[in-house]
């Protein structure tokens, strides 16, 4: 037994960790942050908060932040004031056509613009970079003039006259918000980062220059895939402006579109409002929660080749 025990390997000694002290500047970047995200909190928050009072209370001087009865029946009555289950549907059908469309051209521009040298490449890249200096609103109307008087469409001739065009149709609301310049740019920033070496050894074995595209450079730059894909769902998602323009109709009308029920005459019901404008945030939310890390790491790479 003694020499059982002599013979016991000694325990090794544990390693002190040299941890280095937080510095005053970190701390202080860290507590700026922390306030800025609260503030940022501050109206998703009051928005909640807002939308399980009554109307009586939201219209008192004296109300606080939080309600004094907390009116979960809100959101059942928002949703039976108007059709929110066909927005809903309209609205996700958009937002996921959009960004299937957006991904698979604005990757395969981006690939074509990085890594395919062929004439007027670059004043094609410089276009692009242009239009993302375009105002939005700028874009409205002629956007609109095009899909008024799409030939052969709606009930017009080969000249765009005589009929509605695309009005009140899913063309109008899915083709003009297919592709953006700036997921072109991001893909051609991520493609152009990527080592010469995958493409060549792929030309080797034979592939095409379609699969070296699909099979090789593509699953490589997967933070630029979520970005483009988030951002294009959280646009064509919240996008207002353009659906109440070219729908007339219940059975095409968007989600935000569907929100404006709830401003009557004698002023904004807020209760359903916000009830409903929380519903429509949710699912961006979860997408975000989702994605965030690809999402952050999209922008924190893009642009620097």
């Amino acid at each position: 037994m003694a020499t059982a025990e002599l013979q016991k390997p000694a325990p090794a000694p544990r390693l002190r960790q040299n941890r280095k002290p937080v510095s005053a500047g970190r701390i202080a970047l860290y507590l700026t942050l922390s306030v800025v995200s609260l503030l940022m909190m501050v109206p998703f928050i009051w928005m909640v908060l807002t939308s399980l009072k009554t109307p009586v209370e939201i219209a008192s001087q004296d109300a606080g932040l939080l309600p004094q009865h907390w009116e979960f029946g809100n959101y059942v009555d928002a949703l039976k004031a108007a059709p929110f289950a066909t927005y809903a549907r309209n609205s996700f059908i958009i937002a996921i056509s959009h960004t299937v469309l957006n991904v698979l051209i604005a990757s395969m521009a981006g690939y074509s613009l990085a890594r395919i040298k062929f004439r007027g490449s670059d004043v094609i890249f410089y276009l692009f970079i242009a239009a993302l200096m375009i105002p939005t609103y700028t874009k409205v109307l002629p956007e609109f003039l095009i899909v008024r008087f799409m030939p052969l469409a709606g009930g017009n001739d080969i000249l765009g006259q005589g009929g509605s065009g695309w009005l009140d149709t899913w063309w109008a609301l899915i083709i003009p918000g297919a592709v953006t310049p700036f997921a072109v740019f991001l893909f051609r920033q991520f493609y152009l980062d990527l080592p010469v070496e995958l493409e060549e050894a792929a030309r080797l074995d034979g592939l095409g220059e379609f699969r070296i595209y699909a099979r090789i450079m593509t699953p490589q730059v997967k933070p630029a895939l979520t970005t483009v894909a988030l951002l294009t769902f959280e646009s064509s998602w919240n996008n207002f402006l353009w659906p109440l323009l070219v729908t007339r109709t219940d059975s095409l009308r968007v989600i935000q579109v569907g929100l404006s029920v709830f401003k009557t005459e004698n002023g904004p019901q807020w209760h359903f409002l916000m009830a409903g404008t929380t519903l429509a945030t949710l699912p961006m939310v979860i997408l975000f929660l989702i994605g965030q890390r690809y999402f952050v790491q999209g922008f924190a790479t893009a642009g620097l080749k």
